[in-house]
């Protein structure tokens, strides 16, 4: 197995398996801590978490069965990246109530849209 199939795999798996607790940890232990406007933010970020984290999954075994792509590559990294910056700034923000934190939020988004428009990209260019 190429070594960047194997990273995006286990950074997919990891992303999942935080994906799960926190998902698990704010149904349990935040619904009734956290007001309502806040636990919509927290939830926003699981659910970003979960599809990232699955995303990272498909990177990692299309960089197994295609052929090496610094575009497949970029896509797996700045999926990383997104949802360090996305979903992170979002758990920070609800579970903190600083606001500021929002602001960190789109550049995330921006990663995602980018590591999407990458893996389509390397998709197309594939034999």
């Amino acid at each position: 197995m190429p070594v960047w199939a194997k990273v995006f795999l286990l950074l997919g798996c990891v992303g999942m398996l935080f994906a799960v607790a926190m998902g698990a940890f704010g149904a349990h232990a935040l619904k009734k801590m956290l007001a309502p406007d806040l636990m919509a933010v927290y939830e926003t970020a699981v659910h970003y978490h979960v599809y990232h984290a699955l995303g990272l999954l498909a990177v990692g075994l299309l960089t197994w069965r295609l052929p090496e792509s610094i575009a497949l590559r970029g896509s797996g990294l700045l999926m990383t990246g997104g949802l360090l910056l996305f979903s992170g700034s979002l758990y920070a923000l609800a579970l903190s109530g600083i606001r500021w934190l929002g602001a960190i939020t789109p550049i995330g988004g921006v990663a995602f849209l980018a590591a999407w428009l990458l893996l389509a990209i390397a998709i197309v260019r594939a034999n």
